[in-house]
């Protein structure tokens, strides 16, 4: 079961997604929230498996520190409690100590301003016109630790790189000498939208051996997702962006 905490200012569009996700088997609705501040500490007591973050309605600072704030979550200051509806029946404590994956709904014409969010920490984006079925497979997707991220997403994530690399010289230490080839050829392979499958398949490899080099790969970047990892490989100029 996916338990998602959504955050969105209006409360008929939470009733509307509270509708939406409770009708799937396998999505559960532990809260919802309005506001970032809300976000961070109720992501801290419910701890879900995914926060729905719609951006649309918060600044892009206040956006960029909420999505810090969850993912890279730190002990928080002693505060007063904070009034938030949480789902009819809370959910059982996790064993492990995982922080939530950040899912993000983010209005068309905002697209620039994937860069900066996923640099934050965000796991992935959707476009908040997206189909239902879009947005639930969208959630899965982000829970089991993959990326979401769509094609106008995507061309704006590169023009964003490609802009920059433009304006600044390349860092020497990308951290790209501590991946071996076949780490390196896995980390292309993400970066190009490729699943666990598609890279076994490609290399003549177990899908088992697949997962362990992407934790590999994450882990000597320091990346928390493969969404971060897809940032890296073009800030280190591993993959280039065609002209």
């Amino acid at each position: 079961m996916v338990s998602v905490l959504v955050v969105n200012d209006q409360s008929l569009q939470r009733l509307a997604l509270r509708m939406l996700l409770s009708a799937e088997p396998d999505l559960t609705v532990v809260g919802e929230v309005a506001g970032g501040g809300e976000a961070v500490r109720a992501s801290t007591l419910l701890r879900p498996d995914v926060v729905l973050l719609d951006d649309g309605h918060l600044s892009g600072t206040d956006t960029l520190d909420t999505i810090r704030r969850i993912a890279r979550p730190s002990r928080l200051p002693h505060s007063p409690a904070v009034a938030f509806a949480p789902a009819p029946a809370p959910a059982p404590a996790k064993a492990d100590s995982s922080t939530p994956r950040v899912l993000v709904l983010t209005p068309a014409g905002q697209e620039a301003h994937a860069y900066a969010t996923l640099r934050a920490g965000a796991d992935g984006f959707l476009l908040d016109d997206a189909a239902p079925n879009e947005l639930t497979a969208a959630l899965r997707v982000v829970a089991a630790g993959d990326a979401v991220i769509t094609p106008a997403l995507t061309r704006a994530l590169i023009d964003t790189v490609r802009q920059e690399r433009a304006t600044r010289p390349p860092r020497r230490d990308t951290g790209l000498d501590n991946l071996t080839g076949r780490e390196r050829d896995v980390l292309i392979a993400v970066a190009s939208g490729w699943s666990n499958a598609e890279i076994a398949e490609w290399l003549s490899i177990a899908t088992t051996t697949v997962k362990t080099h992407v934790s590999n790969v994450l882990a000597k970047i320091g990346a928390r997702a493969r969404v971060q990892a897809v940032t890296f490989a073009y800030e280190s100029g591993l993959i280039r962006p065609a002209a």
